[in-house]
This record gives C-alpha cells, structure tokens and sequence, in this order.
C-alpha cells in the first residue's frame, strides 16, 4: 500500500465543512509523491464525514487508479496536472467556498483590496469556465493559476496548492475571507486596492511569514 497520509486528507476534509468552507460532497484533497509519481485523493460523492481512510484513491501520473476500490474525485484530472505543471505544490485543496465562489460566479479576480491575498499572489485570478470534470477544467484552472497557489473556477469555486494540506488549507480559508471582505466592502463603497509594489513586498514578507506549521496562528501578532 503506498505511504500517503489517507488520516490527513480525511481530517482535512472534514475541517473543510466545520470551517464553513464546503457543504456535503462539495470539494475535493489529494496529496502528490512526487519520487514515485502517485497522487492520493478523495473519492467522488462520498459525504466528507463518512470518508475512510480505506477510502481514499491513489492514482498514478498518467491518471490510473492503482490502489482502491472508489472512484475517484471527478476532479483528479485537475488535481493532476496541478501537479504535473508545478513543482511547487505537493498538496491540493479544491472546494466551494460562499464568498470566494460568488466572485466566480461574476468572474471576477479577486484583487488585493486586504494585503493577506498575498499567500495566493498578488491577486486571485478567474480560470475560463469548463464543465467540470473535464480535461478543459484542468488545463484552465492550471494556465490561470501560473504564479499564484490559488484560482477561482468560473462559476464553480476555488483550487488552492502548497506544499502540504495545512498551508493549502489556509490559503483556502484565507482568500475566502478576503473574498468575503472584498464582496462587503463592495456593498458598501468602493474598496481601495493595495499598489503591485505592495503586494511584491507581502510576498516577500511571506515567504517566511505565510507558511504555517505545526499550529495555525493569528495572521496579525
């Protein structure tokens, strides 16, 4: 059986919902090795609450399932090439997050009008709508994702990618605040932009800062 930690993508599944940031079946995890080339992920249509760790998919880079008897996420194909296309990610968190997801629904970047879009980029931009589940999904989630860790789908939801599920998990729950302050401040006036030298600064801030550990702690001390 190949040495994926199944234990954390189910727990990360259900921190998706106790967060408020899915519903049900809504999103999908996986994890990549990248020595061996296998991607474990979450099955399709299983509600995260009643996942296995039995239940998780390991797949290998050409998209065969080699261990498990589930099928997998119809999103593997975009969890994939994810992978495939960046060396950088080892973990991939996709889900459908309220705030985050109405702007894709406007399609609509999510620009930096609060400086902690910056553990995704300078902005959070909008992949070109495919079905999903579809190879198109993937190649456009992955063309518009380049030198970001996070992509709104089009009238879908959010992928983010990092290193390991903690720091994809927190740039899922953070883009979704901004995304939410964003959506408020909007209602109210006009939100006010931070400048591209700005944002440059945070990401260097957050080379170091951003990345989490062990414990989640305060983005402000």
């Amino acid at each position: 059986m190949a040495d994926f930690d199944r234990a954390a993508l189910v727990e990360y599944g259900k921190k998706l919902v106790n967060a408020g940031l899915t519903k049900g079946t809504g999103g999908n995890l996986s994890l990549f090795d990248r020595e061996r080339g296998l991607m474990a992920i979450t099955p399709s249509g299983i509600d995260f609450f009643d996942i296995r760790e039995s239940d998780i998919v390991v797949m290998d880079s050409e998209g065969k399932v080699v261990e498990g008897s589930r099928t997998p996420s119809s999103e593997w194909q975009m969890h994939l090439e994810t992978y495939l296309a960046r060396p950088d990610i080892d973990a991939v968190i996709h889900a459908h997050t309220m705030y985050a997801t109405v702007m894709a629904c406007l399609r609509e970047p999510l620009p930096a009008t609060h400086y902690m879009v910056a553990v995704a980029g300078v902005d959070v931009p909008v992949a070109e709508y495919a079905t999903y589940g579809t190879p198109e999904l993937a190649h456009n989630a992955v063309k518009a994702m380049e030198g970001r860790r996070a992509v709104l789908l089009a009238n879908h939801g959010i992928l983010a990618g990092a290193n390991d599920l903690l720091n994809a998990f927190n740039i899922v729950e953070e883009v979704e605040y901004c995304a939410q302050v964003h959506c408020i401040a909007k209602s109210v006036g006009t939100p006010v932009e931070l400048p591209l030298s700005e944002m440059e600064g945070m990401l260097e801030r957050f080379k170091t800062y951003g990345q989490k550990t062990e414990y989640k702690e305060e983005a402000c001390q």
